[in-house]
């Protein structure tokens, strides 16, 4: 057989690209939904507490609700994230890529305490609706695209060269396997 021609390669390797993103999509949006209903129920329990058997402990202090919930949320995300979606994607270096993962985390997290901040003391909106989309909704969806942004950008990038280099050589040995 012979080798594609250039165009034919191009498709190939965007093809090869576009698969892996849609791969990473998919798995970050499970881990993500897995935390979102983490971080909600948690901070749901915390601020408002469980109707008939807890009152809210953190009542009085949504946005100290928000950081505690949100930090479980991402210690369970950065697991999720580093052993299944960004498997591939691993530093050796375990300490640098958590403290980047967790500084990222920290500018999405900023982003859902703006949104709620502003729900809360700018339009002076209290209620347990209005708590919940505002950080977690509009705050997660922004923060969202941040943090998928900047872990595939700069947090998961361990093996990123090597894995530019295979999809440079797959579809050679996809065209010559026939497929």
């Amino acid at each position: 057989m012979t080798p594609p021609e250039p165009r034919q390669r191009l498709l190939l390797r965007v093809r090869f690209a576009f698969d892996t993103l849609a791969r990473e999509v998919a798995k970050f949006g499970t881990v993500g939904a897995l935390a979102f209903v983490l971080d909600t129920a948690l901070y749901n329990v915390l601020v408002f507490g469980v109707p008939g058997l807890l009152d809210g402990p953190l009542e009085g202090a949504p946005l100290t609700g928000k950081v505690v919930s949100a930090t479980v949320a991402t210690l369970f995300s950065w697991l999720g994230n580093r052993l299944w979606t960004f498997r591939h994607r691993r530093r050796n270096a375990v300490g640098h890529e958590l403290l980047l993962f967790l500084v990222f985390n920290a500018v999405g997290l900023g982003i859902a305490l703006a949104c709620l901040g502003f729900s809360r003391y700018v339009l002076d909106l209290h209620s347990q609706l209005a708590d919940n989309i505002s950080g977690n909704g509009v705050g997660l969806v922004l923060g969202t695209l941040f943090r998928f942004w900047a872990y595939r950008t700069f947090v998961f990038r361990g093996e990123l060269e090597a894995e530019e280099r295979e999809g440079l050589e797959e579809p050679q040995g996809v065209w010559a396997n026939g497929r």
